[in-house]
């Protein structure tokens, strides 16, 4: 009986990892085959795709009692790392960034324009991606579930941390709303949408959702311990660069609110680096981000408790947890 489940897990895992190399091998594959006048761009981007958290996320939520995954799940989860990485085009033109993931990023190597046109074009491969969904006769039911706007909400956070930009006095309830839009939406959308295709039933529905959302905002505030923790070598992309390009984020907020002296010289002249990382540092501002972190982390353990689901299930979403957690714990 032991030997037959472990084998029956094995074949599952084999599932799960072989959807997620086919999403893989997919983005690649469009990337790479792009229109001519803009293919030399996409294949750049091609060599700078990520760990693909957020397919994974997808598929795992997409796997039914028996460890099938539909073939839907595979083509959404195309579509959300293709969204994901238009995004990300855009957030380095914003920033200015020279690297990503290793790589020069699109803007650094081809200009600004390039890459605002590149980024768009991305952004119409993923919408039609998603949209051809509903070519299937099965889809009808999914579509019906009005799944909610998540890529206005990315954008509305991205807006809102702009217009915040240099906002010494944003409280840490305003930054939440601001990567709760930003970053955690998408990730929500991926729990949502990837679960839609294997439940209707709603109050599930709102628990995956809820669950994608705090996953986010652990990886976002994940990000922020990683620009004063990690090397530019180790991470593949700028650090010590949130402050200098305006972004205020946790640690600091933390910091501005226990030393209302260093506010108050903030808002008088630009801090320096090395200011910066001693104020965070005495005011435990890391160790504040990740009491928040675990927060979400202890919540997000409860909910997948109270899915049903299988053990096999709740293992694969408890690893995705994990994998965005334990980089700051």
């Amino acid at each position: 009986m032991i030997k037959d489940e472990i084998m029956q897990n094995n074949v599952n895992t084999n599932i799960f990892d072989t959807a997620l190399e086919q999403v893989s091998l997919e983005v690649d594959r469009m990337l790479s085959a792009s229109p001519w006048i803009i293919r030399s761009y996409t294949r750049h981007l091609a060599r700078s795709t990520g760990k693909f958290i957020r397919a994974a996320s997808v598929i795992a939520c997409a796997q039914d009692e028996e460890g099938n995954i539909p073939d839907r799940a595979v083509k959404l989860a195309v579509a959300v790392e293709i969204l994901h990485l238009a995004t990300l085009v855009h957030d380095d033109i914003i920033d200015d960034a020279d690297l990503r993931r290793g790589e020069l990023t699109l803007q650094k190597k081809y200009g600004k324009r390039t890459a605002v046109i590149c980024g768009d074009y991305l952004l119409c491969m993923a919408l039609k991606l998603t949209a051809s969904l509903s070519e299937r006769s099965d889809a009808d039911e999914y579509m019906d579930l009005q799944m909610p706007d998540y890529l206005s909400r990315v954008c509305l956070g991205e807006l809102n941390q702009h217009v915040n930009n240099g906002n010494i006095d944003l409280s840490v309830h305003q930054y939440l709303r601001i990567i709760s839009g930003k970053t955690a939406a998408l990730f929500e959308a991926c729990f949502f949408a990837g679960a839609a295709l294997v439940t209707k039933d709603r109050q599930t529905l709102r628990k995956f959702a809820r669950l994608g959302r705090n996953i986010g905002m652990i990886f976002q505030l994940t990000d922020d311990c990683m620009d004063f923790e990690e090397t530019k070598e180790a991470v593949k992309k700028p650090v010590q660069s949130d402050y200098e390009q305006n972004v205020i984020t946790l640690p600091l907020i933390h910091a501005f609110n226990n030393l209302p002296d260093f506010s108050l010289k903030a808002k008088e002249q630009k801090l320096s680096r090395e200011e910066i990382n001693e104020a965070v540092r005495n005011t435990g501002g890391l160790t504040y981000t990740r009491f928040v972190a675990g927060r979400y982390y202890n919540k997000s353990l409860e909910l997948i408790r109270t899915l049903d689901i299988t053990a096999e299930k709740a293992d694969r979403l408890k690893m995705i947890l994990d994998r965005s957690y334990r980089l700051i714990s």
